[in-house]
């Protein structure tokens, strides 16, 4: 939801269970743990009022999963704060009146050409070529509210342009200009110090974390919307802590020299593409072209919005950044408070995501939830304290990923599960709101990729072979019993699998392979052919290929404790069967691909 009526409170439908039971739950659970906090401190204050959680995305390029951390460790405090019936809101500001920094790499319908706009609002860039938006900032804005939609985030979404071009904060752009003395000396202690790390320094925070040799990632989401490092307002003419954007140019290549308290009339000099300069005047209490520079913008937002909970980058947290600067000046200058605000780690990516169009190659939400379902999406964010680095699977470890998504779900519905283990899977699945759309009958991702990959996607071949997949208990009649998962599996071996990783099935047997076999190998390929339609089931075939070398050695196809020499055997078989198969000596899981051939197929390609 954006842009629209705040919500503040929902239904307490699923009430968070088991906190403080063991502290290494609460150690887990961080999400109610920061709830917690935020409620005992917000209604210290004032118990009768909605609590506000917020974040900032700046709409410079597209929004991608690193700046997804900005959104969901806000959401998720709100959600679970709202699951407790108590008046909670989000609010997401788009920074949409910051000035546009550089003409980001991979966008498509842009050309150099955008390097003339440099300088201006964001909503006074055009949007890339062939774009419904009316500007390059909501174009932006678009694509990520779609994502966040999907994934059940709702907020209320403020735009800086609207806010700063309307007047909203006239009086207090006014307020900083008369105490600007006052903000100087505050930003002056340290203006010697190192303001922020820089992308490499960013990257190596996180160096030893989970995701953290991504650097290019790393780079990318460090640099953000660029505020931690942007100039605090200080010249030779004195200090100002606003930033006008020219009437001759639309930019915000402009100099302050003076300002009149008496008349709010501010002068100052800009400057235009080619050098030439103009003198400008404007009344700061009726002209509202030009915003608060960023460190002392923040602090003014804070105690406008009343915000509880913000949490930030590395980028914004170190000595003298704007998380630092803005809790010396919230409660002094503005009359308001810091919000608690955690500092949030990076997100990197796993593997090359050929799909992303992003700036640095960093994916999108919306490039994630092509290969991936909302609820596995959210749980990435859920799973891992905000100060913890994780990274996103565009590689074949999006299988594993999956395998142990799976996995929690099965717990869940157990009296094994924790309470993380549901808090988390609660989390994931659905907000206070209600649960998101899932795939009715949740086959094992790599089953679904494997099946993809071999039959190139073939809906007749798809449903036949995954019915053998789910069980004599399930009825599986189309193919939208399996969809979102099914599509997202297909998109990802369409988009991701590497080329020398795709299934080739062999079109005729290799019979110099064969012919080389001895008496025991060709014994083995022989008795799995004569067996192959006992069970054609997927846990049939999984019997049938681990049980033949138990039957050769005296073994009960049940039988769990096997000697080494048997394991061995089984390795052996399986290698055998691969090169037979598909000419590799590895694949799919051998039962899988059985089960994507026909019996005869398979006999084929392995006997004589």
């Amino acid at each position: 939801m954006t842009d629209t009526a705040p919500q503040h409170s929902a239904p307490d439908r699923a009430p968070r269970r088991g906190r403080g039971k063991k502290e290494k739950q609460a150690e887990v659970d961080w999400v109610a743990r920061l709830a917690d906090e935020v409620i005992e401190t917000a209604h210290g204050r004032d118990p009768d009022r909605t609590i506000v959680c917020a974040s900032g995305l700046s709409p410079s390029g597209p929004i991608h999963l690193g700046n997804l951390r900005e959104v969901m460790v806000p959401h998720l405090v709100a959600d679970e704060i709202a699951r407790r019936g108590i008046a909670v809101e989000h609010i997401v500001s788009w920074d949409d009146y910051d000035r546009f920094r550089k003409v980001p790499a991979g966008v498509e319908g842009i050309d150099d050409s955008w390097a003339q706009h440099i300088g201006k609002p964001l909503t006074s860039v055009p949007a890339p070529r062939g774009s419904e938006q009316p500007n390059w900032a909501e174009h932006f804005k678009a694509a990520m509210t779609e994502s966040l939609a999907r994934m059940g985030v709702e907020f209320r979404g403020i735009g800086q342009t609207a806010q700063y071009t309307s007047g909203a904060y006239r009086d207090q752009v006014l307020h900083a200009m008369d105490r600007r003395h006052e903000i100087d000396d505050v930003l002056a202690q340290y203006r010697t110090k190192v303001d922020a790390p820089d992308a490499g320094d960013a990257a190596r925070v996180a160096e030893g974390s989970e995701g953290a040799d991504d650097t290019e990632a790393q780079a990318a989401a460090a640099e953000g919307s660029g505020a931690a490092s942007e100039e605090d307002g200080g010249s030779a003419a004195g200090y100002f802590p606003y930033k006008p954007y020219s009437k001759a140019f639309g930019t915000d290549a402009t100099r302050v020299v003076s300002y009149d308290d008496e008349t709010t009339e501010l002068t100052y000099i800009a400057t235009g593409p080619n050098g030439e300069q103009v003198t400008e005047t404007m009344r700061l209490d009726s002209d509202f072209h030009g915003k608060l520079v960023w460190k002392v913008d923040w602090p003014m937002r804070w105690a406008y919005e009343g915000v509880d909970f913000e949490p930030s980058g590395v980028d914004h947290q170190s000595p003298g950044s704007s998380y630092v600067v803005g809790g010396q000046l919230v409660g002094p200058i503005f009359g308001g408070h810091q919000p608690i605000g955690p500092m949030y780690a990076f997100v990197g990516i796993a593997g090359q995501a050929k799909m992303s169009s992003s700036r640095g190659g960093v994916p999108t939400p919306a490039d994630a939830m092509r290969i991936m379902e909302p609820a596995v999406l959210r749980w990435l964010y859920t799973r891992r304290r905000p100060n913890q680095s994780f990274s996103v699977a565009f590689d074949a470890e999006i299988q594993r990923l999956y395998d142990e998504w799976d996995a929690l779900g099965r717990k869940v519905r157990t009296s094994a599960a924790q309470p993380g283990d549901l808090a988390m899977h609660a989390r994931a699945i659905g907000t206070a709101a209600g649960e998101l759309p899932s795939t009715p009958v949740p086959v094992p991702y790599r089953a679904l990729a494997s099946v993809a990959d071999i039959t190139g996607g073939d809906p007749d071949q798809t449903l036949r072979i995954v019915s053998g997949m789910v069980g004599d208990d399930v009825e599986l009649t189309h193919l939208d019993q399996l969809r979102p998962r099914l599509d997202c599996a297909a998109t990802w071996v369409r988009t991701q699998m590497p080329e020398e990783d795709r299934t080739r099935v062999r079109e005729t047997p290799d019979l110099e392979l064969l012919a080389s076999l001895e008496p025991h190998r060709r014994e083995a390929l022989e008795m799995l052919s004569q067996r192959l339609t006992d069970d054609w089931s997927l846990d049939g075939l999984t019997t049938l290929v681990y049980g033949v070398p138990k039957l050769q050695a005296g073994f009960e196809v049940g039988e769990k404790k096997l000697p080494p020499e048997v394991k061995a055997a089984q390795r052996e078989l399986f290698a055998l069967l691969y090169r037979l198969l598909v000419g590799k000596d590895t694949g799919p899981r051998l039962p899988t691909l059985l089960l994507c051939l026909e019996p005869e197929k398979v006999r084929s390609l392995i006997t004589p």
